[in-house]
């Protein structure tokens, strides 16, 4: 099991934090009026699966930049972007239902494109070029709807976010798709093995004949891309175009794939492991509002979770190189 979970850069850790933090919230849940805990309930755990769906395939995004030693804290404002995007097509301009998805994963994947083009061109570090966009994304966000949400999508846009095929909601057979889609890119093509070597070693990886440029602005553009498809959930979920939609998403989106297994500075990441990640920050997040906790003292949480999970993966890097 610990040989299955090294080669796709899983950590035992991740698994287990996941199991003890499940213990630890049904423990300290609010318990119902059969006397069932709150949070072992079967609608609670689709809650918690449907809140992850959301910022885990932003974090899926964010787990290929950063295995190439890149960084995105757009991805929640490029989220907004998406939303209110894909809903002003079919609302505002009154086109088919299509068009919204076009818009929404048109808009993420253009943004996380010039992203890369600026990063990778104009060699500015991706820190201050996506802090950037954070702050343009949200202004367009909130330019296209005046600053209001976008009511009234169409049936088959809601689909997406409401419909529940054999019982199970649609966000997460999209989950399911995209990470398996991601683990397979990541893992088990040149694609995502010129990933990873770039993250290890970019002088390395251009010695060997990769494409450095080219590379990153594809992973600027996935990242982009996840961001869109994240944003057509969001928007399908809530039957609204919101322009606050995905505000501090980014930090969730990072700290999950950290905590899955991949390196903050590049070179090792794992989708499955951000998947994980994802649950956790999920679980943690459902808890504390089962708990009434205040949603200022989560985001101490989620930020003390961020420091703490770089900490250990920078003792376990230290010890594996003193071995």
């Amino acid at each position: 099991m610990l040989k299955i979970l090294e080669r796709t850069h899983v950590r035992a850790e991740s698994l287990a934090v996941l199991l003890v933090l499940v213990v630890v919230m049904a423990i300290l849940s609010p318990v119902t009026g059969s006397g069932v805990r709150v949070f072992l309930t079967a609608n609670n755990f689709f809650n918690i699966i449907l809140a992850s769906a959301t910022f885990g395939i932003l974090a899926i995004g964010a787990t290929f930049v950063i295995s190439a030693a890149g960084i995105d804290l757009s991805l929640g404002s490029v989220l907004g972007l998406a939303s209110v995007t894909g809903a002003a097509l079919v609302v505002t301009l009154e086109l088919p239902w299509y068009f919204a998805i076009i818009g929404a994963l048109g808009a993420g994947a253009a943004a996380g494109a010039v992203n890369g083009f600026i990063i990778t061109r104009g060699h500015v570090p991706a820190f201050i070029v996506t802090l950037g966009m954070l702050g343009i994304a949200r202004g367009l966000a909130l330019i296209i709807s005046s600053g209001r949400g976008i009511y009234g999508l169409p049936e088959e846009i809601l689909f997406l976010g409401q419909a529940r095929p054999f019982g199970v909601p649609t966000p997460v057979f999209i989950l399911l798709f995209v990470a398996l889609a991601s683990h397979y890119v990541l893992a088990h093509t040149p694609f995502g093995h010129h990933t990873l070597a770039l993250g290890d070693n970019e002088n390395s990886a251009r010695a060997t004949g990769i494409n450095i440029r080219r590379q990153r602005m594809l992973l600027y553009t996935i990242s982009g891309l996840m961001a869109g498809i994240a944003g057509l959930i969001f928007t399908a979920r809530v039957n609204t175009g919101d322009p606050t939609a995905g505000l501090n998403y980014e930090l969730l989106a990072i700290t999950a794939a950290i905590i899955g297994g991949t390196n903050l500075f590049g070179g090792r990441g794992s989708i499955l492991g951000t998947m994980i990640g994802a649950l956790i920050m999920g679980v943690l997040q459902n808890g504390l509002n089962l708990m009434a906790v205040q949603a200022y003292y989560q985001q101490m949480a989620i930020g003390a979770v961020l420091i703490a999970a770089v900490w250990l993966d920078q003792i376990r890097t230290r010890g594996r190189s003193l071995q």
